[in-house]
Parts: structure tokens; C-alpha cells; sequence
């Protein structure tokens, strides 16, 4: 599967979840014929997964989140995981640790005594953590978070990647002056998608200018703030890339209020492919959070973790795939 991987110029989790069939696995065209062309080439086949004999009363996976809100991502990878989970015969239940604590006490004694097989632990916000109590003893496997010293194998999104991505798109539509609205700072996922940024800047003889990054708070009214900034300089941007999509709302509102079309007179780009982008006028460009895939990831790795499979505590970063609207 890493040679596939290698091969395609994809991730070891995107070639999984494309050639297990995994349902609602959103990958481009193109990057299905890459992953396929390669294993046809390499005369790959899946692995077939056999979980070790065990009662089937523990044939069940629990997910740990530390908080499930507004935001869709936490619900979104449990479906991931607990669908392809089920394709294995395997089920998955979804605790939440309460009060906000990284590791509520009561839920730690609730799985001592649950006969399950292993463990995801996901986090609404991609950081490092530490783990303690039952997730020692039993496989697990991080969801949007890692620990520091690696011991323990983490699915992540693909943020500097898509950082990148997000700007190589701007700059294949003609624009070379192109400012940044990222989230809030000390964040992993703003400080990814900001090495991607100026990664696709450097690759293009682009200078960076500090001048053309705003941080703000991840809400459309930073964006709008942000927006306004950029306007404000002497050579103002020709593209902005939001970190988010709620961002970008907020910058459409300011380019709309300046009298600036989008994007024929300044293109802007988004970051989650939250369901209002397709209805923002006119619809936004964005990249996907793959939230779902990640959490098929997580599932899958366990399993294999569990069904003794060889494997190697590493990270896996899911792609985050561009969807191309009409704003840029």
C-alpha cells in the first residue's frame, strides 16, 4: 500500500479508503485513475482483514471526543469510522469526555469495565495531547490529534498540503499578490496552512509579504476585518485565501461593500467546504476538511492494529481535496 502510495503521489490513507470502496470517501477523479493506475501496475490487492477470535460482545470500537459542538467535524469522522467499522462486523460507540477535561475520571472507569477492542480518541481542534488510564492498555488510535513522543499512531488533515493547494490555485488564475486570512494564532491548523501558503508562494518566486497576512478568529467578522486591512494598503491583494469558510463570508461582505467583484476583481478561496459555500454568491472555491475520511482512517488502522496486522506507530495525513466553484 506505501508503494501504491508512492506511486500515485497520494497518501497511504487515500489509496486505502479509494480501494476498499470506502462510502461517502470524497477523492477527485483523477486522484481515483492515479491510485488505481498504480495498483494495477504494482499488482496490488487489498489486504484482507481478519480480527482476532474474540467474543462478539467485544467486537466494539469506542470513539472518545473531547467535545462535540456546532461545528460538524466530530460527528462527521465518527460516521467515517463507524461505517467502515461496520463493513468489518465491528460496531462503534461515541462517549464524550464531560466538562471539557481532556479526560473526564468517570468515563475512564466506564471503560474499564466495557469489553471493547481499542480506541479512537478525537479532538475538535488538531493538538498535541497526552493520554492516560485504559488508552495504555488497549490499541488506540489519535483522530485529529497526536502525542508528542509518537508512541501512539494519529490520523491528521493534510493542512500544510492543503495550504498549499489552495494557493497554487490562486496563482494558476493569474494572481500574484495575494493576501492571507488566517485563524486564530498558536493553532496548528493556522500555522499549517500558513507553511502551505508560503510554500506555494516560494515555489513560484512569489515574495512573502507579511503585510498580506491578517490573523483572525476563525468567524466571518474577522474576515471582514481582515478584508478590509488588505484594502487599505497601498498595492492591496488581487486574491485572498481564508483559512475557513466562515472567514471567507466575512470577506466577501467587505470586497461586496468596496464595490469589488468576485472574482474578476479579486479572487478568494476557503478552507472546510462547510455547506454555505456552495451557496454563497458566487459559489466558493474551497478545500474539503476530511473529516469523514479521517475517521474510516483511524477505523481502519485499529482494525489492523487489532487483527495483528503489520503496522508502525506513524501519522497519517488525509488529503484535503480542492473543490473548484466559481469564485476564483
Amino acid at each position: 500500500m506505501m508503494e501504491v502510495a508512492s506511486r500515485a503521489g497520494v497518501s497511504q490513507a487515500t489509496v486505502s479508503l479509494i480501494l476498499n470502496g470506502s462510502p461517502g470517501a470524497k477523492f477527485s477523479d483523477d486522484t481515483r485513475r492515479k491510485v488505481t493506475t498504480a495498483a494495477k501496475e504494482i499488482g496490488y490487492r487489498p489486504v484482507q482483514r481478519g480480527l482476532p477470535q474474540v467474543a462478539l460482545a467485544t467486537n466494539q470500537i469506542a470513539f472518545v471526543v473531547d467535545e462535540l459542538t456546532s461545528d460538524p467535524w466530530m460527528a462527521l469522522a465518527f460516521e467515517g469510522a463507524r461505517e467502515f467499522a461496520l463493513q468489518q462486523g465491528v460496531s462503534v460507540s461515541l462517549s464524550v469526555c464531560r466538562g471539557g477535561k481532556l479526560l473526564d475520571e468517570d468515563l475512564l472507569r466506564e471503560f474499564v469495565h466495557q469489553p471493547v477492542i481499542g480506541f479512537i480518541y478525537g479532538t475538535i481542534l488538531t493538538r498535541r495531547i497526552t493520554l492516560r488510564g485504559p488508552f495504555e492498555n488497549l490499541p488506540t488510535v489519535l483522530l485529529n490529534c497526536y502525542d508528542g513522543k509518537r508512541q501512539l499512531a494519529s490520523v491528521v488533515p493534510g493542512d500544510v498540503e492543503g495550504g498549499r493547494k489552495a494557493t497554487q490555485r490562486l496563482i494558476a488564475a493569474g494572481r500574484r499578490r495575494i493576501g492571507f486570512i488566517n485563524g486564530q494564532d498558536g493553532i496548528d491548523a493556522s500555522s499549517d496552512r500558513l507553511r502551505g501558503y508560503r510554500q506555494a508562494l516560494a515555489s513560484s518566486d512569489i515574495t512573502f509579504d507579511p503585510d498580506l497576512v491578517y490573523n483572525g478568529n476563525w468567524e466571518p467578522p474577522s474576515g471582514h476585518d481582515g478584508t478590509r486591512a488588505f484594502l487599505a494598503l497601498d498595492a492591496p491583494p488581487d486574491a485572498i485565501f481564508c483559512a475557513n469558510d466562515l472567514m471567507a463570508i466575512g470577506c466577501y461582505e467587505a470586497l461586496k461593500e468596496a464595490g469589488l467583484r468576485i472574482p474578476q476583481d479579486v479572487s478568494v478561496i476557503g478552507f472546510d467546504d462547510r455547506e454555505v459555500a456552495q451557496f454563497m454568491r458566487p459559489p466558493l472555491t474551497t478545500l474539503v476538511l476530511p473529516h469523514f475520511d479521517m475517521g474510516a482512517a483511524a477505523a481502519e488502522h485499529l482494525l489492523d492494529i487489532v487483527g495483528g496486522l503489520p503496522t508502525r506507530h506513524s501519522q497519517i495525513k488525509v488529503e484535503c481535496e480542492l473543490i473548484d466553484r466559481a469564485s476564483v
